[in-house]
């Protein structure tokens, strides 16, 4: 962890030694893998229970998919963007740079994802994210039409669907512990 930018600042952040075991073997792997740990895990050590909850659907949504991975990080984005979730939109941010192989693709789904560089197909899930996010009440038939014209199929239109709610409470949980993205994301992929 970035000893200068806390995980959280209305919650206490947890000592990561005195979590339940499941929860640190699961830090120390994320650890391992990303070379520090997010703050996310940290500020959902608070609630044990809920870290479990939250890593375990976040897991199935990344590794239960019809979408690619690239694909789920963009819906990350724009939603995350329409929300004006810091947090989100630096971790994820660096994933869409990653996934993408593209440096630009994120600031562009932050600002605004129907100016992005990206096809009609892209267009139309991050419209049915964004729509999800901002007006739920008017997802209608019209959308699942456009999605199925541009080649998705009914499981891929649950997972787009999905990953925008899931992260809709991420955002908020982000907002409401005011999480801080570690100092490493704002610069992966660029």
């Amino acid at each position: 962890m970035s000893d200068d930018i806390p995980a959280m600042t209305r919650f206490p952040v947890p000592d990561v030694d005195e979590l339940p075991d499941d929860l640190r073997e699961r830090i120390d792997e994320e650890e391992a893998r990303a070379g520090f740990v997010p703050n996310v895990f940290l500020a959902y050590g608070y609630k044990p229970s809920h870290f479990r909850a939250f890593f375990d659907y976040y897991d199935a949504l990344v590794e239960d998919t019809a979408l690619e991975r690239e694909e789920v990080e963009m819906i990350v984005v724009a939603v995350s963007g329409a929300n004006d979730c810091y947090y989100c939109n630096v971790a994820h941010g660096a994933l869409v740079r990653i996934y993408a192989d593209d440096p630009h693709l994120a600031d562009q789904l932050v600002s605004n994802h129907r100016i992005a560089d990206i096809n009609d197909a892209h267009r139309a899930m991050l419209d049915l994210a964004v729509k999800l996010t901002e007006e739920p009440a008017e997802v209608d038939e019209a959308d699942f039409e456009s999605l199925r014209d541009h080649g998705f199929s009914q499981e891929a239109i649950w997972d787009i669907g999905s990953v925008a709610a899931f992260f809709n409470l991420s955002n908020r949980m982000a907002h409401l512990a005011d999480m801080r993205p570690n100092a490493e994301f704002h610069t992966m992929g660029r």
